[in-house]
C-alpha cells in the first residue's frame, strides 16, 4: 500500500471536482484540467477531499495508488494556485525577449532562437532582472517540460557558468586550464 496513495486530497471551496466513469475534472480560479485514470484505481469524493483506492490487491495497481493520487493533487493545486519555474539566463550578449507567442533567445549562436509559447503556458521577463524567466501555468508537467526545453537551448556549462539554469539550480565549476597548469 502506499504510503502517498493513503494520504486523503482535500481541496478548497473554490475548486470544484467532478467524476465521471474513468474521468476526473477538477475546475478551479486559474483553469480547468482533466484526467482519465486507470480502470484499477477507485476514486471518492467525499465532503471536500478526494479518495484514492485500488481496487484489486495486485502489483500494477499498488504502482498506479500514489502516481495517480500525486497527479490529482496536482491538478487541484494548479488549478487554484498555479505552477511556476523561474530560470536564470548567465552569459555576456544572452537575452531573452516575449515577442507576441513567440520567446526570441539570443544565446551566443549565428541566429536567434525562436521558440513558440503553447497555450497554457505564460512566459515573462522579471520586472527587477532581466535575465530572469517565469514560465508558469496550470498544468505541472507542461510548466516544467517547457522550462527543460528552454533550459535545453543552452545548458550551464562548468567552467565560466554561462546558459540557461533553475534560479535556485547549483552547477559544479571546474578550475580551467590556467589554474591547473600553475600547480606544477
Amino acid at each position: 500500500m502506499s504510503r502517498i496513495g493513503k494520504l486523503p486530497i482535500s481541496f478548497p471551496n473554490t475548486v470544484q471536482v467532478n467524476l465521471q466513469k474513468d474521468t476526473i475534472t477538477v475546475k478551479g480560479p486559474k483553469g480547468e484540467l482533466h484526467f482519465t485514470f486507470h480502470p484499477l484505481i477507485d476514486i471518492k469524493i467525499e465532503e471536500n477531499q478526494i479518495l484514492v483506492s485500488p481496487k484489486e490487491d495486485i502489483k500494477e495497481a499498488h504502482a498506479l495508488h500514489g502516481l495517480t493520487r500525486t497527479l490529482i493533487n496536482n491538478m487541484v493545486q494548479g488549478t487554484s494556485n498555479g505552477f511556476e519555474k523561474r530560470l536564470l539566463i548567465q552569459g555576456v550578449g544572452y537575452k531573452a525577449q516575449i515577442q507576441g507567442k513567440k520567446l526570441i533567445l539570443n544565446l551566443g549562436y549565428s541566429h536567434p532562437i525562436e521558440f513558440p509559447i503553447e497555450n497554457g503556458i505564460d512566459i515573462k521577463q522579471d520586472e527587477e532582472k532581466k535575465n530572469v524567466l517565469i514560465v508558469s501555468g496550470i498544468d505541472k508537467q507542461k510548466v516544467g517540460q517547457v522550462a527543460a526545453n528552454i533550459r535545453g537551448f543552452k545548458k550551464p556549462e562548468p567552467y565560466k557558468g554561462k546558459g540557461i539554469r533553475y534560479e535556485n539550480e547549483i552547477v559544479a565549476r571546474k578550475a580551467g586550464k590556467t589554474a591547473a597548469g600553475s600547480k606544477g
